[in-house]
Parts: structure tokens; C-alpha cells; sequence
């Protein structure tokens, strides 16, 4: 497989929806998509994940047990976050809509709504947003690109599907930090999934499998976690 773009830009969106089936069948819809979802169900664990994530684009409810929508907005702006954010809401009068947009909300969706309405949103505000083309980034033998989310042996891309992809990121991100089965967990599946971390151990053995002819290891501390790592030539 020769070195190309992928047409469709994959993205990781943040999804603060305390209604678990509406949650559930949104992150369905844009996983669909190809896009990564975090779903968070209150505002109190999202007000610390919101700090923290590195997700492109946020989908959040304003009608939130603990902290609501409108207040988590807020402190996303007061500290400079500027990432695009769409508001949830049952409230369809226009002071309310007004409310949100003044609050920082990029766009504003009331429900009850077509999963199809909210997709074309999601592309309309991604399109918006300038996000600055990232450069490769070499690791062993190997060139990670980050628009494409691929990996490339010279022209050559590596096979790798979603999830192990996915994996391979946030080991990268952490910049060889020790990365807990649980954090990966949460970056692959999303926040609060019901998914043993066994599953972790397997994508890491396959990953290890793909990767180790490249000079690029991926090492364990018991307990701890995982750390990815670049074999020294002789």
C-alpha cells in the first residue's frame, strides 16, 4: 500500500451526555463515523476530564447531574480552551440558545434530534477549525503520521487496525512515559466502559508482533503499565 491521505479526517470528540442510550447511541453514530469518542455521563467527572483530554471537539449537554453544561463551558473558555463545542438541550427557547452561544458554544442542538443533523454539525465545526497539518514523526525504522493516523515503512503502511492504532497512540503521546492499562483503556473505548483491561494485553502482544522488526519495543513494569521504546543499533 502506497503513501497516501486519508480523505476522511478521524477525530476525537468528547461526548458529556448523562442520558446513557441517547450517549450510546451518539458514540454508535460517530464511531461510524471514524471518529474516537470519550463519553463522560456527569459533570462533576468531566469537569476534571475536560482539563486534562485532547480530544478536537466537544458534544455537551447542558442538563448535567453536579456540574452543568453551561458552567463547564464557561471554565473551558476562562482557561483558554477553544476547542469547538456543540450544546445538547432540551430548552428551545431562543434566551436559552442565546445563553449557551454567549457562554462560548460554537453550535446548539435541541433535542429530540436526527443522529444525521448532529453528524453534519460535527463536520460543518471540524471543517471551521483550522488545525494546523502535524508533521511525521519518526520512531525506529518507522514514520508515524498524524493526519493520516497510519504508520509507514518508507512508502510502505503498516496494517494495523483501529483499535491497535489507537493504542499505539497514546504510548506515543505519553512520550515514553509509563501509560496504565486503565488510561489506555479510557483512550481506546472511551470513559467508564464496561471493557476488562485484558483486552489491553492482547492489543500490546499484537502490537509488539507488528512492531519489533522496526526497532521499536514496547515494554512492561509490572504493575504500572507500559512504555514504548526505540531498540539501539549496533
Amino acid at each position: 500500500m502506497k503513501l497516501s491521505r486519508i480523505g476522511k479526517t478521524a477525530m476525537r470528540i468528547t461526548l458529556v451526555e448523562d442520558n446513557i442510550s441517547l450517549s450510546k447511541g451518539i458514540t454508535y453514530r460517530l464511531e461510524d463515523a471514524g471518529h474516537s469518542v470519550d463519553a463522560i455521563a456527569n459533570g462533576d467527572e468531566a469537569q476534571d476530564y475536560l482539563v486534562a483530554d485532547g480530544a478536537d471537539l466537544v458534544i455537551l449537554d447542558i442538563n448535567l447531574p453536579d456540574v452543568n453544561g453551561l458552567d463547564l463551558l464557561s471554565q473551558m473558555r476562562k482557561r483558554g480552551d477553544a476547542r469547538p463545542v456543540i450544546l445538547l438541550t432540551a430548552r428551545a427557547e431562543t434566551q436559552d440558545r442565546v445563553k449557551g452561544l454567549d457562554a462560548g458554544a460554537d453550535d446548539y442542538l435541541i433535542k429530540p434530534f436526527e443522529m444525521a443533523e448532529l453528524e453534519a454539525r460535527v463536520r460543518a465545526l471540524l471543517r471551521r477549525r483550522a488545525i494546523p497539518q502535524q508533521k511525521l514523526r519518526k520512531i525506529g525504522s518507522l514514520h508515524y503520521d498524524p493526519n493520516a493516523r497510519q504508520l509507514f515503512d518508507g512508502e510502505t503502511a503498516l496494517e494495523i487496525p483501529r483499535r491497535e492504532m489507537s493504542v499505539f497512540e497514546c504510548l506515543l503521546s505519553a512520550d515514553g512515559r509509563l501509560v496504565s492499562k486503565s488510561a489506555m483503556l479510557d483512550h481506546v473505548y472511551g470513559v467508564g466502559a464496561d471493557i476488562e483491561e485484558k483486552v489491553i494485553e492482547v492489543y500490546i502482544s499484537r502490537l509488539r508482533q507488528r512492531l519489533k522488526d522496526h526497532g521499536v519495543l514496547i515494554q512492561a513494569r509490572r504493575g504500572l503499565g507500559y512504555h514504548i521504546t526505540v531498540q539501539e543499533r549496533a
